[in-house]
């Protein structure tokens, strides 16, 4: 491995720490048990859905003319850099929200997700520029594997104040002040495992601008449009990703918010998002080792199979007893961190292979409005579902056939493109 891939993989490690610990499972903790206190639960997931939701549409929004801008020369660079601090910046202004402040939260929050989701549309596109096309399928998936694995150190750093506090108080509900603490211990995490990234990752292709580069930038993603036929296989792969990764984002996104809606407490939540961490790291390297023998798409149905499995059962997860919904929790977080890190490393290398190098930022700002808007549709149907129904199961419910419809397109792009 070359120490430019080093670097990459290594922003993986510093950015997982805002998934893991602010998005599935401390921030929510912190907004439904601390920010929403007296607000009904069914009500406090569905503002939670609803707020991930608009900040999915605004990425959505901003990729693709922001990618066609990011391919000029050294464009790329500043672009990454510019969304991250401002996901940094708005990921500490989230630990000074004020109990019962639950809109402002949510508003801070969503400029924060925005921020780590636009640095990752520069992320995922400097793929092409540190490695080649036949390692893709292994370093996409490193990357997601070293990610999941590292962002154990700052999950647990966060856990053990919360317990020890928790501890000290007798409390069993998540202490504000060290909720608080858990935002900054992302921010520190983040910042400082950017820095090799940020020093020695560089734009290897792309296109040189001309006099009016934003209008030309307009003008290519015109063109792109009108040619869509040229790049047939990897907009019918866009069109089968739109649909498989909104049901594995909504689960990433509710996961915490379901299992307290299930009546489970935040020790059991801090150590079913663990293990879905450390499953996730081994199974994810598998992923891109299976690839090589089996095709990355046989691949990516294996993972989607999983899921499909998994939404069945969650529905029933009300209806068991509570012993029995502990276990079958754990048992649900296991299947779903098998395939997790795979599918999205998998869908991420495939989608390289099908694209023009030196537009590697347009294309990939595609990537991301397909994948941020069906992050809309999910969580937005969710929402819905839950508060028409009063319980988050039925909108658990919804994300199986999304994950049918992606399985059934994908079948129109090539086992092993090149």
């Amino acid at each position: 491995m070359t120490k430019t891939e080093r670097n990459w993989i290594l922003y993986d490690v510093a950015n997982s720490a805002f998934t893991l610990i602010v998005i599935s499972s401390i921030g929510q903790f912190f907004f439904k048990g601390v920010i929403s206190q007296g607000v009904d639960n069914a009500i406090s997931t569905s503002n939670w859905a609803f707020a991930n939701s608009l900040a999915s549409m605004i990425v959505a929004v901003l990729a693709p003319i922001l990618g066609a801008f990011a391919d000029y020369r050294g464009v790329k660079k500043r672009l990454f850099v510019t969304f991250l601090c401002i996901g940094i910046l708005f990921t500490l202004l989230m630990s000074s929200v004020g109990v019962g402040q639950w809109l402002w939260f949510l508003i801070v929050y969503v400029v924060a997700r925005t921020g780590y989701a636009g640095a990752n549309v520069f992320y995922d596109s400097f793929l092409v520029d540190v490695t080649e096309k036949d390692r893709m399928d292994w370093i996409s998936s490193s990357g997601f594997a070293w990610g999941y694995i590292g962002s154990v150190i700052p999950y647990l750093a966060a856990g053990a104040l919360i317990f020890i506090e928790m501890s000290r108080t007798g409390s069993e509900t998540l202490p504000n002040f060290t909720g608080r603490i858990a935002f900054l211990i992302v921010v520190a995490w983040w910042s400082v495992l950017s820095v090799p990234m940020l020093r020695h990752v560089r734009q290897k292709y792309c296109l040189e601008p001309g006099s009016h580069p934003i209008r030309d930038s307009f003008a290519r993603l015109g063109k792109t449009f009108r040619e869509i036929r040229k790049y047939r296989q990897a907009f019918m792969f866009l069109a089968a990703y739109f649909f498989y990764i909104d049901g594995i984002d909504t689960i990433i996104t509710m996961f915490s918010s379901y299992g307290i809606d299930n009546n489970l407490n935040i020790m059991i939540l801090f150590l079913v998002t663990l293990m879905t961490q450390v499953v996730a790291f081994p199974c994810a390297l598998l992923y891109g080792k299976m690839a090589g023998r089996f095709s990355a798409r046989n691949m990516l149905y294996v993972g989607i199979g999983i899921y499909v499995c998994i939404t069945f059962v969650a529905f029933y997860l009300p209806d068991m007893s509570r012993e029995l919904t502990v276990v079958m929790f754990f048992v649900l977080a296991f299947l779903a961190a098998t395939s997790l890190g795979g599918i999205q490393a998998l869908s991420r290398s495939i989608f390289a292979r099908l694209i023009p190098a030196d537009r590697s930022a347009e294309f990939f700002g595609f990537y991301n409005i397909f994948g941020k808007f069906a992050t809309v549709l999910g969580p937005t149907l969710m929402g819905i579902a839950t508060r028409m129904m009063g319980h988050s199961r039925y909108g658990v419910l919804s994300v199986l056939l999304l994950f049918v419809i992606g399985g059934i397109l994908l079948l129109r792009v090539e086992k092993n493109p090149h």
